[in-house]
């Protein structure tokens, strides 16, 4: 049973990208936009100060914040795809079609109870206006309810198939048909069910804004923690796109979580100082500046004959934390060699998030160095005080630098550079540690991309072996019949990977931002359309 709800959360998780990976495109174009429209920019180049550009900046930035408003539309497609076997295509049409049904049927029977609000604003009132259709306000959990409902029936039903007269209502045809009373029942049953929930998320909220800077602490230190496992994601993105990340009302219209809230209001010219969610998305202190005193440290209290290799290793990955926010290299580096390191890491990333919260920071960071210039720059001191969390982060450059200095030199940590003589200088996973592994195989860069992706597949135990295949930020995901036939070695050593993770049939190899070419490299050498099949 641990292991089925295991599978179904590492699921859910790899399915959630598929929607979160793109509301960050909006936000950057919402920046950019921004840029076009910002008045002290205007004053130093007034050039720009046209209607052709300026009506660039207004009509870019305020046609993407209808991206914030409808993230339940956006769920429940993204979600449907994402949880999707096979027919990805057809389950994102099925879950827009699922979602027009349900709201539809809420609000038909919502107008035969006599529950709908007559009030022209409907803040307060516990109900929305979605897609011009008057309902509960579940915001981002009806998106969130129905993706789930969809990949579900669609993966049940899709391969079922008929004859004769009937064969053309199989397949996804099918699946639609089931889900059309599973859609009206589910709308019954929330419209009496969800006020009761929705008191429920109010109150954790309400905990949570309660307890303050430990909340925050919270947050922060297990969205680092989680991260061994792949399912932080389900940590930060409830508070980032959800209302438990706050609720504010911008330009007469409701947005819910810090991310989102963030959005709109850079969107907002009206706006002068941008308001506070209860968890603010604050992740970048330790990813632009934490961990680069972590490497720091680690290269100094290295070995002297390894000095150059360790400088060789980390270079490269510091370089990518600092400007595009990816850290699992350097986590990976100490996470299970010297695990003490990585609490302490998740620990004091929490505290740079209430650092921030208690300097009143506004500005963000959540992808590095690239994401803060556009986020912040543009709209000024005064809207974001972000120098303040520059400053914060070179303070937290000096906490990491002199803790982790001082952890290793104490309890003499084989960090990287510090390894016995039997053991190769290099970033290494958890199946490094457990095995403990004399040999020296020859190591391919990192960098080097030509290996080809049937290498990868015969690591992972053959094709018969992998089961599906997808992707996130940094991981080649897979699922695979037997774990046990995969060859961590090939993986790491021939292929790249800086890392191997494990879990039940879940097999995780993390190749930083190159994973997106090999994934697609892996699809076509199984065969797989990524348009069709997982």
């Amino acid at each position: 049973m641990k292991q089925k709800v295991m599978d179904g959360l590492q699921r859910f998780s790899k399915a959630m990208f598929v929607p979160v990976l793109i509301l960050p495109i909006a936000g950057i174009l919402i920046a950019i936009g921004n840029i076009f429209t910002n008045q002290k920019l205007l004053e130093v180049a007034p050039f720009m100060n046209n209607p052709v550009t300026k009506g660039f900046g207004l009509i870019l930035s305020g046609s993407l914040v209808s991206i914030l408003t409808n993230l339940g539309v956006i769920f429940c497609v993204g979600l449907a795809v994402g949880l999707a076997k096979k027919k990805k295509a057809e389950a994102g049409f099925t879950a827009l079609l699922t979602f027009l049904v349900f709201i539809n049927a809420m609000n038909k029977f919502m107008e035969l109870r006599g529950i709908l609000s007559k009030a022209e604003n409907l803040q307060g009132t516990g109900q929305a206006s979605v897609l011009g259709v008057q309902i509960l306000d579940m915001g981002v959990f009806l998106g969130i309810i129905l993706g789930i409902t969809v990949g579900y029936i669609h993966n049940r039903f899709v391969d079922i198939e008929f004859r004769s007269a009937f064969q053309i209502y199989g397949g996804s045809r099918f699946v639609f048909i089931v889900l059309i009373p599973v859609t009206v029942l589910l709308a019954v049953v929330l419209t009496y069910v969800w006020p009761f929930i929705q008191m429920g998320i109010s109150g954790l909220g309400g905990v949570i804004n309660k307890t303050g800077n430990f909340g925050l602490f919270l947050y922060g230190s297990l969205e680092r923690l989680l991260i061994p496992t792949g399912l932080h994601h389900l940590i930060y993105t409830p508070f980032l796109y959800t209302s438990l990340g706050g609720v504010q009302e911008i330009g007469g219209h409701i947005f819910e979580g810090a991310r989102n809230i963030y959005y709109a209001e850079m969107a907002d010219p009206s706006i002068h100082l941008l308001s506070r969610s209860v968890i603010w998305d604050a992740r970048g202190i330790s990813k632009m500046f934490g961990l680069i005193g972590a490497c720091l440290a680690m290269y100094q209290m290295a070995k002297p004959e390894n000095k150059n290799k360790v400088k060789a290793i980390l270079i490269p990955a510091v370089v990518t934390s600092f400007l595009a926010g990816v850290t699992e290299p350097i986590e990976f580096s100490f996470m299970f060699i010297a695990p003490l390191l990585f609490v302490v890491h998740a620990a004091l990333s929490g505290l740079s998030m209430v650092a921030l919260n208690i300097l009143n920071v506004r500005a963000i960071g959540p992808n590095g160095f690239l994401d803060f210039l556009l986020y912040n720059l543009p709209l000024g001191i005064g809207k974001t005080h972000w120098p303040m969390y520059i400053l914060v982060g070179v303070v937290f450059f000096f906490i990491y630098y002199f803790t982790f200095r001082f952890l290793i030199s104490k309890f003499n940590l084989k960090t990287i550079g510090r390894e016995d003589s039997d053991q190769e200088t290099r970033l290494y996973s958890k199946s490094d540690y457990q095995e403990k592994q004399q040999a020296k195989p020859v190591q391919t860069p990192k960098d080097d991309r030509r290996v080809p992706a049937t290498t990868i597949i015969e690591a992972l135990g053959g094709a018969d072996n992998v089961e599906s295949v997808t992707n996130c930020y940094t991981r080649l995901r897979t699922v695979l019949r037997d774990p046990n036939l995969v060859d961590e070695s090939t993986l790491k050593n021939v292929t790249g990977a800086s890392g191997v993770i494990k879990k039940g049939n879940n097999v995780h190899v993390v190749y930083g931002l190159a994973v997106t070419k090999v994934r697609a490299a892996v699809d076509e050498a199984l065969g797989i359309d990524a348009a069709e099949v997982e």
